[in-house]
C-alpha cells in the first residue's frame, strides 16, 4: 500500500510549527554564541543548535517538495516558508523552570 502523504492543510499547520521552532532556536542559538566562546567545550551547545537549526531546515526542505509533488495546484512555497505573522510563536513559562502539566521525573 503506498501513503499518500499528509492533506495540505496539514501541511499548511506543519510548516507554521516547523517555521516558529526555527525562530525560536536561532535566536536561542545567537543567545549562547553571544554568551559563549566560539570555540572550546563550553562553545558546545551553540554548535549543537545550529546542527538541530540545519537538520530542520533540511525537513522543511524536503516537505516543501513533498507538498508540492502532493497537491500541486493548493501548494504554494510560503507553506513551509510563511511570513512571521504565520508562524506559530513558541510559548516559554514567565517563570523559568514552571509550567502547567509540568511532570517531575523519576519520581
Amino acid at each position: 500500500m503506498t501513503k499518500r502523504g499528509l492533506p495540505h492543510p496539514e501541511h499548511l499547520r506543519l510548516g507554521q510549527v516547523l517555521s516558529g521552532v526555527r525562530t525560536h532556536l536561532v535566536d536561542e542559538q545567537t543567545a549562547l554564541a553571544k554568551a559563549y566562546p566560539q570555540t572550546g567545550p563550553r562553545a558546545l551547545p551553540a554548535k549543537q543548535l545550529q546542527v538541530a537549526i540545519d537538520a530542520l531546515d533540511a525537513a522543511r526542505s524536503a516537505l516543501d517538495n513533498a507538498v508540492l509533488e502532493e497537491h500541486p495546484a493548493a501548494a504554494e512555497t510560503y507553506d513551509y516558508y510563511p511570513c512571521q505573522e504565520h508562524r506559530a510563536e513558541v510559548v516559554v513559562p514567565e517563570k523559568p523552570g514552571s509550567s502547567a502539566g509540568r511532570v517531575r521525573l523519576g519520581r
